[in-house]
């Protein structure tokens, strides 16, 4: 079903977002690293740079943090934090691609600040499989918190399936995004229509599931058979002899 102009106009995210003030040396040095990543590319990004930008001390910048991805990883789930603090009380009345189409536009505009930062980690990973891997560990894990927030099952291997499903759509939308003009006007069609196809993971998970089963059931048949066969052979021995 088409989603309603004036509804859309109303979930369209704020472009002129600030992020917060950093206070602490952990908000420093995440700020800092943002900050970074939109100018460089992440490999290219050292720890005395962060440092440095953050004004911290290396050992101060250890004490919070292993590595590059460890601050990324940081940052991923503040803004998680924050979507999940950001629920509106209404949304229990939509329907579950409702829902989830809210939770993810209020991640997009706590995205806006960082449009650049996303940009870059999107080129990084097209040209770089290991880092395309930890990131989508890293967007999956996230996903799933999204997933509950917007009040889907995302436990146990189908939730898991869920959140992968869902990590791959996000990351389309945000193909989108990164290019998109102030008003949004093609990342809420995207998302849309990523979640319009995205509503057949459902019976997907579920086919998906029935399959374990039916083959689990046929090895047992199989066994079964093999059983019976051994049988008859051990029979046929003993009559023989």
């Amino acid at each position: 079903m088409a989603r309603k102009p004036a509804r859309s106009k109303a979930r369209r995210p704020s472009a002129g977002a600030t992020p917060p003030a950093a206070g602490t040396p952990r908000e420093q040095i995440i700020a800092a690293f943002m900050a970074l990543l939109a100018e460089k590319s992440i490999e290219t990004i050292g720890l005395a740079e962060i440092a440095e930008r953050a004004d911290v001390s290396l050992a101060d910048l250890r004490g919070e943090f292993s590595s590059p991805l460890a601050i990324l990883a940081a940052h991923v789930k503040e803004l998680d934090r924050q979507v999940l603090s950001g629920s509106a009380p209404d949304m229990e009345e939509e329907d579950a691609r409702e829902r989830l189409f809210d939770v993810l536009m209020r991640r997009l505009d706590l995205l806006a600040p960082h449009k650049e930062a996303v940009r870059s980690l999107i080129r990084s990973a097209r040209r770089n499989p290991p880092l395309a891997v930890a990131l989508n560990a890293m967007t999956v894990r996230s996903q799933q918190w999204m997933l509950a927030a917007a009040g889907i099952r995302a436990s146990g291997p189908k939730g898991m399936l869920r959140a992968q499903g869902l990590a791959v759509l996000f990351a389309n939308v945000l193909r989108t995004w990164v290019d998109d003009d102030e008003d949004q006007t093609r990342t809420l069609a995207a998302l849309d229509n990523q979640l319009a196809h995205g509503q057949r993971f459902s019976g997907l998970l579920d086919d998906l599931f029935r399959i374990p089963a039916a083959a689990c059931a046929f090895r047992e048949r199989l066994r079964s058979a093999r059983r019976s066969d051994r049988r008859g052979r051990d029979a046929d021995d003993r009559a023989t002899a």
